[in-house]
């Protein structure tokens, strides 16, 4: 998590005001903002992919996939936020102090960067898992093939499956992500324009 865009404490309506006219994403957790900073091509590039392949394995069904733009609130700890791609099964439900705050996701997706890693890892994880909804938080690689799926079990721990080549299973929304086709495009290096 960033440093806060400012230290006096504000209020979610505040911060919902703040969000509505501007420009630019931020989190918001215990009365601070916090900015989040813009990713790279290759970032983008990997959550579009995973984007795409979730989208088209879920099309006819009951869940849809949501790209980083759609903000998610976690009732319990406060936190509001926006994951690189979401997916939400049966009927969209949103805070009530947050109209666009969707609180029932079944699956989150994080593109790590070197300067979020630990965060998406520790704290934002800790948060994602007090979502009653949330079934498996999908962890993509910005260095290396590597996808981490985080599984919750019957009686609520969280199990690590990882695939560094083939596919990896989401088995709450029936799914499957090739690790080939999430980097398909990536690491690839940039051509100077003349």
């Amino acid at each position: 998590m960033s440093e806060p865009a400012g230290k006096l404490k504000v209020t979610i309506a505040e911060y919902l005001a703040l969000e509505e006219a501007s420009e630019t994403r931020h989190e918001f957790l215990d009365g601070q903002i916090y900015d989040m900073s813009g990713g790279t091509p290759d970032h983008g590039l990997l959550a579009g992919n995973v984007l795409r392949a979730l989208g088209n394995q879920l099309e006819g069904r009951p869940c849809r996939v949501h790209p980083a733009d759609v903000r998610i609130r976690v009732q319990a700890t406060g936190l509001s936020t926006y994951p690189d791609v979401s997916v939400v099964c049966g009927r969209l439900q949103v805070d009530p102090e947050d109209n666009n705050g969707v609180v029932n996701p079944v699956v989150l997706v994080e593109v790590l960067s070197k300067s979020t890693e630990g965060y998406d890892r520790g704290e934002k994880f800790a948060h994602y898992r007090q979502i009653p909804s949330l079934r498996e938080y999908v962890l993509v690689s910005y260095q290396t093939k590597r996808i981490e799926v985080y599984r919750r079990a019957q009686e609520g721990a969280w199990a690590l499956h990882e695939a560094r080549s083939g596919s990896i299973d989401l088995l709450s929304i029936g799914c499957s992500l090739s690790v080939d086709a999430v980097y398909r495009g990536a690491f690839e290096e940039p051509e100077l324009a003349s």
